[in-house]
């Protein structure tokens, strides 16, 4: 699994994904597919790509859209190899087809 598979399953879902680092931060992918470290306070000294191939628990948690009456989807936590059958299910299908820099 890659992190372009990691934004593609935020965006098609709603949700963000979060995933504890070797070095202790957490990454979080949003729901607009950016992969964002916020406790980052400079240059990072490790690579994103190869966090993520570490990563063994991730956290997904949905979008809320405030609407009258709905409450709240939990968040809930997936091991790697969960999250690697929603990736690959999630590129079949008849779906638009992606806009993403190659």
């Amino acid at each position: 699994m890659k992190l372009l598979d990691l934004r593609r399953i935020a965006i098609r879902q709603k949700m963000q994904v979060r995933f504890r680092m070797r070095n202790g931060m957490d990454c979080v992918i949003t729901e607009a597919g950016v992969a964002q470290v916020p406790t980052l306070k400079g240059v990072p000294e490790f690579n994103l790509e190869e966090e993520l191939d570490a990563a063994n628990s991730f956290l997904l948690e949905p979008v809320v859209v405030t609407g009258k009456g709905k409450t709240p989807p939990e968040p809930r936590s997936v091991g790697k190899a969960e999250l690697s059958e929603m990736a690959s299910g999630s590129t079949g299908g008849a779906t638009a087809p992606d806009h993403e820099e190659e």
